[in-house]
């Protein structure tokens, strides 16, 4: 058995838990190397108008459990109370402060806004 089986068999067993492990020989030295490939991260975008708690319990949810970015619609909870709006602005206070996500607003206008917010593994860039 050569170097890289046994190293192979340390990593992954002794069973075919390693057959994403592809093996490549060098063209010039006609070496064997392993290369592992990652996975690569794929994110989903959430778009949603919030009306009710739940759905900004659900948002919260996409931020710090899936970490995934979401577009926000405050229009319906701006419209329907202070109460409701003045919740959703303190949740999105909260998840910057406690979880430092990002928050930009997108777009403010009569029947829109948009909010964007990422959990902290996202970076929003801003160029003038």
């Amino acid at each position: 058995m050569g170097v890289l089986a046994k190293i192979r068999d340390n990593i992954f067993g002794n069973g075919d838990e390693g057959e994403d492990v592809e093996e490549i020989v060098d063209p010039y030295t006609q070496d064997p190397t392993v290369y592992i490939e990652p996975n690569p991260v794929i994110y989903d975008i959430i778009l949603i108008r919030p009306r009710t708690v739940d759905d900004m319990n659900y948002v919260v949810d996409q931020i710090v459990h899936e970490k995934n970015p979401v577009i926000l619609d405050l229009i319906y909870m701006q419209n329907d109370s202070a109460e409701s709006y003045q919740m959703a602005g303190a949740k999105i206070k909260m998840l910057r402060e406690n979880y430092h996500a990002e928050a930009i607003s997108i777009s403010k206008t009569e029947d829109k806004n948009l909010i964007l917010l990422t959990p902290s593994q996202i970076n929003i860039i801003k160029k003038d």
